[in-house]
Parts: structure tokens; C-alpha cells; sequence
């Protein structure tokens, strides 16, 4: 007779679920010396790259956050001194982020945590390659 209760130990979203709690856990330290939660500091890279302002929804798409998860993540951000909120003159339906002085400066403190933290997880860069590329490939997916 089978087993109808799936095992936890096999499943693959509990391992998925475990190492991402366990990554999110190994920034913490590194990101509180910068005044940064993991979900900030995602928003921060995304800024980072950007050459100006860049729409809430458009980091939203990004980080594939909705608005809810991310208008207090921009909040805090903001009355961190990071980033500005305003309105896009063009549309005024458009709110747009831009990074502060402060903001852009951050960038140079935060420059070397994914170091850090791959450094925490001894494995060849061939092997994390492999890694971020199946799940690059399961988030498309199941998306």
C-alpha cells in the first residue's frame, strides 16, 4: 500500500524553501551594516543598474513583486534617506524611484556582500552557474 501523504524530505519546493530562507539568512548580517533588509537591497541592485529613475511597476516586473509588497519596501527606503519618491511629470499615474546621493553611495558598501556570501557555500563557480541556471530555468517555468 503507497504512502498517501507526500514526504517532506522529498519534495522539491522544501528544499527550495529551505535554501532561500537559508540564503536570505546568510545577507542578513552583511546587509545590517549597510542599514539594508534582503528585500531592499534587491530593490537597491535594481536601481543600481538603472541610469535613472525607474518606475515602481518596472522594479515590480523586476523583483516580480506586486505594489502591496513593494510601496512600504519604497516607504522605508525613502525615510532611510536612499531613494525619492515622485510623481512622472509625463503621467501622473507614474510613480518613479530614483536613488539619493546617499543612495548611489550605499552601492560601494554593498559591493563586495555577494562575495561574502559565496564564500560561505565552498563550491565551484561551474557548479553555482549550474545551480542559478536551473533555477533560472524552474522560475520560467512554473511562471
Amino acid at each position: 500500500m503507497s504512502n498517501p501523504t507526500p514526504d517532506l524530505d522529498h519534495q522539491l519546493c522544501f528544499s527550495l524553501y529551505r535554501a532561500s530562507r537559508a540564503v536570505t539568512r546568510a545577507y542578513r548580517p552583511l546587509l545590517e551594516n549597510i542599514g539594508l533588509t534582503y528585500p531592499q537591497y534587491l530593490v537597491m541592485l535594481v536601481l543600481w543598474q538603472a541610469d535613472g529613475p525607474v518606475g515602481v511597476n518596472d522594479i515590480g516586473a523586476r523583483l516580480h513583486l506586486d505594489s502591496g509588497t513593494l510601496t512600504p519596501l519604497l516607504r522605508r527606503l525613502e525615510q532611510a534617506g536612499f531613494v525619492t519618491r515622485t510623481w512622472s511629470d509625463n503621467d501622473g499615474r507614474r510613480r518613479l524611484i530614483s536613488l539619493t546621493s546617499e543612495g548611489r553611495s550605499l552601492r560601494g558598501k554593498a559591493a563586495g556582500v555577494p562575495e561574502q556570501v559565496l564564500a560561505l557555500y565552498p563550491a565551484s563557480p561551474e557548479k553555482l552557474v549550474q545551480v542559478k541556471a536551473f533555477l533560472d530555468d524552474l522560475s520560467s517555468q512554473l511562471e
